[in-house]
């Protein structure tokens, strides 16, 4: 007989969850680590990440302490996987029909979420949760790693419609008694590409700067004002990427 059993404790014990970091299957696993989660939330926004316990969870998830100790170990496990399952969801970034409304909308949304009280506080604990737990952090790695990978595509869609330069293919440099004279043998035989990570990163930096570092109130002209300088920076080159000059640096030629 479990611990559980004994206790007598009907609370939901599912021993079937995967460990943590896996995708899970539906059903009442889905069920349970969804209850676990809000419970977390709760607790990280009612309590902030020193105060959050496994008995508090247990009690606001209707699961036995014994099941999340067995499962996810202690707080740390149970914060990771609190920002696993944020990851899995179906959201895809905004597709508008030109990169200077999907930027907008893009940089709208982050407005959006961290405007809305429920979704503000519990987003703002697990990123303050970061900071105390390196688990967390890693996982908070994770999350945003994958957030801003799904962003991509806006700029993607970008190079395809033509709202950014296509990225150069690699040519021939030009021919060797002219090299002395134009300079050009790396940039000229190298290929230039657009750092797609940095480019959707940039639109939300400034707001996450405003709502973490200064904090001071974010609306909608922060996120148009940002979605602008990362338009512009965008045009002007700041992200294009030229792999034959970085493969130069640090050679000490």
């Amino acid at each position: 007989m479990t611990e559980d059993e004994a206790s007598g404790d009907r609370r939901t014990t599912d021993d079937s969850a995967p460990a943590p970091g896996t995708r899970r299957p539906g059903g009442r696993t889905a069920r349970t680590r969804a209850a676990v989660r809000d419970a977390v939330l709760a607790g990280l926004t009612e309590h902030g990440y020193p105060g959050l316990t496994v008995e508090y969870v247990a009690e606001h998830s209707g699961v036995h302490k014994t099941t999340l100790y067995r499962r996810w170990k202690d707080i740390e496990g149970l914060v990771a996987d609190t920002l696993d399952l944020a990851g899995e969801d179906e959201w895809t970034p905004p597709d508008t029909g030109s990169l200077e409304g999907d930027l907008r909308a893009l940089a709208r949304e982050v407005v959006a979420s961290f405007a809305d009280p429920a979704v503000g506080a519990s987003g703002s604990a697990m990123i303050a949760a970061g900071f105390q737990s390196e688990r967390a952090a890693a996982a908070l790695r994770g999350y945003y790693t994958e957030r801003f990978a799904r962003c991509e595509a806006i700029v993607e869609r970008a190079v395809l419609r033509g709202d950014l330069p296509a990225p150069q293919e690699a040519v021939p440099g030009p021919p060797a008694d002219t090299r002395a004279h134009t300079g050009s043998d790396t940039a000229a035989s190298g290929t230039i590409d657009i750092d797609a990570g940095a480019l959707v990163r940039s639109v939300s930096a400034p707001l996450f700067f405003r709502l973490f570092i200064t904090r001071e109130p974010v609306g909608a002209a922060h996120a148009d004002q940002a979605a602008a300088a990362t338009l512009a920076a965008a045009r002007a080159g700041a992200f294009t990427l030229d792999s034959a000059a970085g493969s130069t640096q640090g050679t000490g030629s």
